[in-house]
């Protein structure tokens, strides 16, 4: 997001030393946003795990910007311009590069695959094909068709995969994408980096060019600079800061 009220919006909680699990996902589900990061900083890294209302997550782009953005520029934490991060899907970076915050991210090139019967009766409309990594990737031909869509979000929930992102050729844009993930208490995400995992590798292979830039066509939209770099991904955005405050609980 360049401005506020746009993107995605993430929780960023700094920690000295890891709350109880179902503390986390407490704050989490009382903070109600896609996700809810959580970093505790080891010398010259930061450990970072991500929440959504309902359940811990692998991967989470956004949330990981912001993350970079608070402990670069917020806190000022480190002089930067580069932030390193572990996680439950390995060694993870983000770069300042001028106003943006570049992920470094693992590439997750998605295959074709048999759609779930709840996939296509849940988003209403017959794709042009059907691919999937961790997520199903519905590729449709034009950008109205993916604007238009008015998923059954009840029948998206229970489909074989987290989530489902679909995406078609952009007017103004390399590509455009939303993002649905009902089941993990995400109906539809607004900005989503970890999608870009396996929108930069198809899109790269189709268009047949590295550098691309992706729009999210949510209602709160999205804009991504992206680059194909074979094993990994490069997924770079603008951040703003919203609000800042402390959470009170009990600690017994």
């Amino acid at each position: 997001a360049s401005a506020v009220f746009k993107g995605n919006p993430a929780a960023v909680c700094p920690l000295d030393q890891w709350l109880p699990d179902q503390v986390l996902q407490a704050i989490a589900s009382e903070n109600n946003l896609a996700e809810t990061a959580y970093y505790v900083r080891l010398g010259e890294r930061y450990d970072l795990r991500w929440f959504t209302p309902t359940v811990e997550v692998d991967l989470c782009g956004h949330a990981t910007l912001a993350s970079a953005s608070v402990i670069l520029d917020v806190r000022r934490e480190i002089p930067g311009p580069v932030v390193s991060f572990n996680s439950r899907s390995g060694s993870l970076s983000v770069e300042r590069k001028g106003s943006l915050y570049a992920l470094d991210f693992p590439s997750r090139p998605a295959g074709a695959w048999e759609a779930h019967p709840n996939l296509l009766t849940g988003l209403g409309a017959k794709p042009a094909s059907v691919l999937a990594a961790d997520d199903y990737l519905c590729v449709f031909e034009n950008e109205e068709q993916v604007r238009e869509l008015k998923p059954d979000m009840e029948k998206l929930a229970q489909i074989d995969r987290f989530a489902t992102i679909v995406t078609a050729p952009g007017r103004d844009c390399d590509f455009v994408s939303r993002f649905f993930a009902p089941g993990k208490g995400i109906p539809e995400d607004p900005a989503t980096g970890r999608a870009h995992t396996s929108l930069i590798p198809y899109w790269s292979r189709r268009l047949g060019k590295k550098e691309l830039f992706g729009r999210q066509v949510s209602r709160r939209g999205g804009e991504f600079w992206c680059e194909d770099r074979g094993q990994r991904v490069g997924i770079a955005g603008n951040a703003v800061q919203y609000l800042e405050g402390r959470i009170s609980f009990p600690c017994n």
